[in-house]
């Protein structure tokens, strides 16, 4: 019993207090010193020869400068009650903690002298307090959505809980398919038509809608599942953007609408074994040739991997050399419509007439299961010159049509990360209520609140700088903060799902509860759509650096 008693002891119970008055003036003051550190670190680092020379500076700057942006988006949110007020000045407080990491012990790569976030010491000790912290642990604080993104939320996650979370952990123990029935119940929702233009079918009618939709009902679908849930609807996106930037008008009023409706499933065939994010520097040939039967177009050749829903895909979006010079780098590729039979999720292999052949080895991975992915060989499969991409215009374009392709990719990879995110806060909540240790609920102590007090407010911070991103991408603008949103958040992902699972102790490593899920998806998040490394490294520190020289 003496025993029991020390530990009970331990565990302090968190004494609850008001808490402080947000500051939203000095929040904004903060953040923007942290984003001047930045900049003068971003500085230095173009001084120094830039991100191919001073690798873990870059990756500390672009890391650094994506939550001070999180941070920045964060300040009008604050703006609209003092709940908002209060999750802004905590999450200003935790981006400050963040940098100071990164930067201690490093101000002179940085460029700058010893404890430049002195400044800002008195807010964070403020809004760090732990019981302030822990007053945030039930708080997740209002979304502010216009009605009709209210509507497309309600829809959404009716149709998560009701039809896809059923299937959420069979399919993630036995690594079975998606179910039929949520491919149909998502088409006939329109899921499948968010990006796609009204007058081909779909439910696009352009600007911040377009992407505001996507993002919310992403969020929503990966809240129930990531693998059979919030990635199935970004099957046909990448296809549709690429067909509406560089298609003919005929391949649109052709596939489109096929698209909206999932008559067609797409699957994506970019990336090879040797290569990986180096697209330029790909080696799969398309030949100009006929088929059996005289019909013109190109004969395809090479391997691609991680190809995501390629068994049950009707098509690939395949990008292949056109052009035999490989100085020409990605000048030399261009990108196809590869029809394809539904294969088996075990493996598939293929044959044409004329000698082709497709062959898919699955990848067993250790989460993100349903979707499945493949090391596709393809053999002289052959495929009509009018499933190039532009057609004759299209060649040599390939690389750019990818690109705008995969440009909501990554502000999707973000909505699906915040969809993991408050799952696996709602499960460590409802846990935490529900467990007891030495007499209490968990959910009592201090150190469980604090953690689901950072944890609420990281994901509403996430949530809300998806938002301000998709609003940007509307107006044609924020490729950057696309790149800053999912470097950021998919990295958070990880954290919270990480102390979800902490919170439930051993049944978090149990695959009976969801949890245990939720941590393995997250962990993939930071890989697909741009590695982390070479999206901090060549995406954003590079585009830190030639903004700094261009002023």
């Amino acid at each position: 019993m003496a025993l029991l008693r020390e530990l009970t002891s331990v565990y302090r119970m968190a004494t609850p207090k008001s808490s402080p008055t947000p500051d939203l003036t000095r929040a904004a003051e903060v953040t923007e010193l942290a984003r001047q550190i930045v900049g003068n670190g971003v500085r230095t680092l173009a001084s120094q020869g830039g991100p191919d020379v001073h690798q873990v500076l870059a990756y500390d700057l672009a890391h650094s400068a994506a939550a001070v942006e999180t941070a920045r988006s964060l300040i009008d949110y604050g703006s609209k009650g003092n709940t908002e007020a209060l999750i802004t000045c905590a999450f200003v407080a935790d981006m400050l903690q963040e940098v100071s990491t990164r930067l201690l012990g490093r101000e002179d790569m940085w460029g700058v002298e010893k404890n430049p976030l002195a400044p800002a010491h008195a807010f964070m000790t403020t809004f760090r307090e732990p019981e302030f912290l822990a007053s945030l642990a039930f708080v997740a604080g209002p979304r502010h959505l216009e009605d009709e993104f209210e509507m497309v939320q309600d829809t959404f996650r009716s149709f998560a809980t009701k039809v896809i979370a059923p299937h959420a952990e069979h399919v993630h123990r036995h690594n079975a398919d998606v179910p039929e029935e949520i491919i149909s119940g998502l088409s006939e929702l329109g899921a499948f038509g968010l990006s796609v233009p009204s007058e081909y079918g779909g439910f696009s009618e352009g600007g911040d809608g377009e992407y505001m939709a996507n993002c919310i009902a992403t969020e929503e679908l990966s809240r129930a599942s990531l693998g059979i849930g919030g990635s199935l609807i970004t099957r046909p996106e990448i296809l549709t953007r690429a067909l509406v930037n560089g298609g003919t008008e005929a391949q649109k009023q052709e596939w489109l609408p096929k698209l909206a409706t999932a008559e067609v499933m797409a699957a994506v065939a970019v990336t090879e074994p040797d290569y990986g994010s180096d697209v330029a520097n790909l080696t799969t040939m398309a030949v100009k040739g006929t088929n059996e039967a005289g019909v013109e177009g190109y004969v395809i050749n090479g391997v691609k991997t991680w190809c995501t829903f390629a068994a049950r895909a009707n098509v690939l979006m395949l990008l292949a050399r056109t052009d035999p010079d490989r100085s020409k780098t990605h000048r030399g590729l261009s990108l196809f419509i590869v029809p394809k039979p539904q294969g088996e999720a075990h493996g598939f292999m293929f044959k044409q007439p004329g000698g082709g052949k497709m062959e898919g080895r699955p990848i067993d991975t250790i989460g993100y299961r349903g979707m499945h992915s493949y090391e596709i060989a393809i053999e002289n499969w052959f495929v009509p010159a009018d499933h190039l991409i532009g057609e004759e215009s299209g060649l040599g374009k390939g690389f750019y049509y990818q690109m705008s392709g995969f440009e909501n990719g990554r502000l999707q990879t973000a909505a699906r990360a915040v969809g993991v995110m408050q799952a696996a806060y709602e499960s460590a909540v409802e846990y935490a209520n529900n467990r007891k240790v030495f007499g209490h609920n968990i959910a009592e102590y201090q150190l469980t609140q604090v953690k689901l007090g950072r944890m609420a407010v990281i994901t509403q911070a996430s949530r809300q700088f998806s938002y301000a991103v998709a609003k940007l991408m509307g107006k044609g603008q924020g490729q950057m903060e696309a790149s800053m949103v999912k470097a950021y958040v998919c990295k958070a992902a990880e954290w919270v799902s990480r102390e979800a699972m902490q919170i439930h102790g051993g049944f978090g490593y149990a695959e009976e509860y969801s949890v245990s899920r939720l941590f393995v998806d997250a962990r993939v998040l930071s890989i697909f759509e741009g590695a982390d490394e070479t999206l901090c490294l060549k995406v954003i520190a590079r585009r830190l650096v030639e903004e700094s020289n261009a002023k």
